[in-house]
């Protein structure tokens, strides 16, 4: 007899934290900022480490937590940091040294509306500065995009296995909508933290001390001082990338099928729109949802091949503009592509799509 999952209701950000504890995270290092600042707060309430041993610091600033995490990453650890837009931009440099490094490690960021300190409000500005990198150098994230409570929790685990499987930095790319409403969970089940052994087994390349004498010092850097050496490495990245690409790839699509029109949208705006579909549809437009889920690797193979099938796309996406020249360029403009979007903390409407998709068919028709 199958045991019986036990379906709770909390919000996103407390999804992400108890995911956390339960999916084997060695260690949290995080500082709080709104409106991500519930995961902290849970995890301080939970005490994890009196039960599994997780290490939950609060840390003196964003740049202190991103550099912890790149040293217990760099022990094969699993480790995680949250925060919120003005925070992950702290990170950067010590995100691009992880990814040079290539040491695993989750970072979650709770969008809010900018630029600089901007609102508190949700926001899915910072989609360029997730997909392309956002630091120096030639890299990218694994970029995750949860448009649920039960995906925030979901993910957590997915994100680290992404993160080791590959040896990259992983982020789940949330906002302030889905961190902060609350939603129907099931929790994963419990899985013990792996021990030293397990992990020196697992990670051969950590900096942790085990097995020095079979092997010769593990040594953690993103430093090359020869050019030669250094284009090498960066070859390396970015075979690992293109593997990433042709494996890697998830999406969402809905309705798709006898489409005449496609919604692009991811996170939060996937939401919306899919109640924009329903009252299209209700009137009889045959409009079709598609949310990708990987926004690194984007779903480039999948859109070209809805472009080259229907009669326009519209990308919706709570910024000025950023996933819609992904789309395009997926699409290789083989139909109309439009973009709309509410920009400062303001979460559109789905009468709003709508009308935005009236636009787009009355210019094509």
């Amino acid at each position: 007899m199958m045991e019986e999952k036990e379906i709770l209701l909390m919000k996103g950000n407390e999804a992400i934290a108890h995911a956390a504890i339960r999916c084997g995270c060695d260690g949290y290092f995080g500082y709080p900022i709104t409106p991500q600042s519930e995961v902290l707060e849970t995890l301080a309430a939970e005490k994890p480490w009196e039960t599994t041993g997780m290490v939950v610091l609060q840390a003196e600033s964003e740049t202190a937590s991103i550099n912890m995490i790149y040293g217990g990453g760099g022990c094969g650890k699993r480790v995680m940091t949250s925060s919120s837009s003005p925070g992950i931009a702290l990170m950067q440099e010590g995100l691009a040294y992880m990814a040079g490094a290539e040491v695993p490690g989750l970072i979650v960021n709770v969008q809010r509306g900018g630029p600089g300190l901007g609102t508190i409000q949700p926001s899915q500005s910072d989609y360029n500065q997730a997909t392309r990198g956002g630091g120096n150098g030639d890299y990218h994230l694994i970029v995750l995009a949860p448009n649920s409570v039960q995906e925030m929790a979901d993910f957590v685990d997915l994100a680290f296995e992404l993160s080791f499987r590959y040896r990259n930095p992983a982020m789940i790319l949330s906002d302030g909508v889905i961190g902060q409403m609350m939603e129907k969970v099931v929790l994963p089940p419990f899985k013990p933290r792996r021990t030293e052994e397990e992990i020196a087994r697992e990670c051969p390349w950590a900096a942790n001390g085990i097995g020095l004498k079979k092997r010769k010092p593990n040594i953690i850097t993103s430093l090359e001082l020869q050019s030669e050496v250094m284009e090498q490495r960066n070859l390396h990245l970015q075979r690992k990338y293109k593997e990433i690409q042709e494996k890697e790839v998830r999406y969402e699509a809905g309705g798709c099928e006898d489409a005449d029109y496609v919604i692009v949208a991811f996170g939060s705006a996937s939401r919306i729109s899919q109640k924009a579909v329903e009252m299209l549809r209700q009137r009889g437009d045959k409009v079709g949802l598609f949310r990708p889920i990987t926004l690194w690797p984007f779903p480039e193979k999948e859109i070209g091949e809805l472009a080259a099938r229907v009669k326009g796309i519209l990308v919706v996406e709570i910024n000025a503009g950023m996933m819609v020249y992904d789309v395009r360029a997926a699409a290789k403009y083989q139909v109309p592509i439009e973009q709309f979007g509410r920009l400062g903390g303001i979460v559109p409407d789905p009468s709003e799509i709508v009308e935005a998709f009236d636009k787009l068919k009355a210019m094509n028709e």
